[in-house]
């Protein structure tokens, strides 16, 4: 795949997750309403992040890419590269991995961050 066509993969997973908050999650009183769907849409933008992740690290590794087997390689990984989108990855895992996902937060704040910072990411492929 192109760098291109990564980008707008992964932000096909972006979109996936506001339109699953937006039209399942349900909104009351900056919560949301069923965490079945917020733990769906955490996942599915996360699983962009490392789309982006793999992207970023392909560009920097070259034909010595291999892809990372665990958060704390992509965290070590990216620390070589650049400090503002490791602190970018570490804010997403957990916003969205741990709280979204794990969790099960109803946090619209914590969510809604967590998708800004994916957006943000996206800057680096």
């Amino acid at each position: 795949m192109e760098t291109t066509d990564i980008s707008g993969e992964a932000t096909r997973y972006l979109e996936n997750a506001k339109a699953i908050l937006k039209e399942k999650a349900g909104k009351k009183d900056g919560l949301y309403a069923d965490i079945k769907y917020v733990k769906m849409a955490a996942g599915t933008a996360y699983s962009g992040a490392l789309l982006i992740l793999d992207e970023f690290l392909r560009q920097k590794e070259g034909q010595k890419y291999k892809k990372p087997k665990s958060i704390e390689e992509y965290r070590t990984r990216v620390a070589k590269y650049d400090k503002k989108l490791l602190a970018l990855l570490v804010d997403v895992y957990d916003e969205l991995h741990l709280a979204g996902y794990y969790h099960g937060t109803r946090s619209v704040n914590t969510i809604q961050t967590g998708l800004e910072n994916v957006k943000k990411m996206l800057a680096y492929i």
